[in-house]
């Protein structure tokens, strides 16, 4: 679906994207990379299954190994468990496959069902390399099967290349390589910056108040190279289309000063882009479609406007689209 400028509404394949964009105009992927984050193993002594989805790897606790003992890599992760109610502090857990080991002890009780735990492994590779290995992909949960090796690379965008989300941008699911060509041959620029995907992008807004509604932080991390070219791109006064939900988030969490500037930046963003949001650079949005009550689909009505979003996804329903991470896309210029 193609939200006009003029306000209509035309209805194509995503393999014609390309004749709806010019030359010099700029698109902004997120090139985040979904890891295997979700671990499934026993607890110890009980043996009892256990699932645990890695979130956020807390930083600077890295714990050195001692003893002149072969070499095990310590990290802290926000984490959330099940069953919750029996992994308390303390709790012991044991993730194996294909013979790399991963020991993982509850250390701290959040709310909402999170987990401090901390992971150790022998593995000669480090950490990463193990969960890479004992690791599952973090399929969405209204896929009724277990992953299979083909995830690995089909839930990923072809571009992908940072690892670090629990789910993969899925406005970017739609490009193919050899539309990427066609892009590159219509003089259609590409930049890249990165949004790590985390578990509270899904989170719904249960807030009476809108405002009241906090997004969840999540990393994100936009480099000099992308912000010279943004810079130029907004001083030539040409369009830049971001290509899903979070490259929104990180290209609107950048400063832009009065010349045009664009400042790099890195760290985490938890802005929440909602009707009245100001939009500094983004002037097109490539996206799919959301859910009610979800910040996502705020951010859509705050670039687009709420009747016209409303309108649109009533058609939408009306044509039978495909909602949700593998559905059908909406182009909003």
């Amino acid at each position: 679906m193609v939200l006009l400028p003029g306000g209509g509404i035309e209805h194509t394949d995503f393999s014609k994207l390309s004749t709806y964009l010019a030359s010099g105009d700029v698109l902004v992927f997120n090139d985040t990379r979904v890891f295997p984050a979700r671990l499934l193993g026993h607890r110890v002594p009980s043996g009892g299954a256990v699932e645990c989805l890695l979130l956020d790897q807390i930083p600077n606790r890295e714990s050195p190994t001692t003893n002149h003992e072969p070499p095990t890599t310590n990290q802290h992760w926000s984490a959330l468990v099940h069953p919750g109610q029996k992994l308390k502090p303390g709790a012991l857990m044991v993730f194996e496959r294909a013979g790399v080991r991963i020991d993982a002890e509850v250390v701290g009780m959040h709310f909402h069902g999170r987990r401090t735990v901390r992971l150790s492994t022998g593995h000669a590779g480090g950490l990463a390399e193990a969960v890479e290995i004992v690791g599952h992909v973090p399929l969405p949960p209204y896929i009724k099967r277990a992953d299979s090796a083909v995830d690995r690379e089909r839930y990923q965008t072809v571009y992908a290349r940072e690892r670090g989300s629990i789910a993969a941008p899925t406005a970017g699911l739609h490009f193919t390589p050899e539309q990427l060509g066609a892009l590159d041959a219509r003089g259609v620029q590409r930049l890249y910056l990165t949004l790590h995907v985390s578990y509270g992008t899904f989170k719904p807004v249960t807030a009476d108040l809108v405002e009241d509604h906090i997004v969840d932080a999540e990393r994100f991390n936009v480099p000099v190279a992308t912000c010279v070219a943004l810079t130029q791109a907004v001083r030539e006064r040409r369009r830049m289309i971001a290509v899903g939900t979070t490259s929104v988030r990180a290209l609107e969490s950048l400063h832009v000063a009065t010349d045009g500037t664009v400042t790099a930046d890195s760290g985490e963003t938890s802005l929440f882009v909602r009707p009245g949001h100001q939009f500094t650079l983004v002037r097109g949005l490539v996206t799919n479609f959301h859910l009610p009550k979800s910040s996502l689909l705020m951010l859509v009505s705050a670039f687009a406007g709420r009747e016209r979003v409303l309108e649109a996804y009533r058609e939408a329903v009306a044509r039978q689209y495909r909602f949700y991470s593998y559905g059908d896309a909406m182009l909003v210029l």
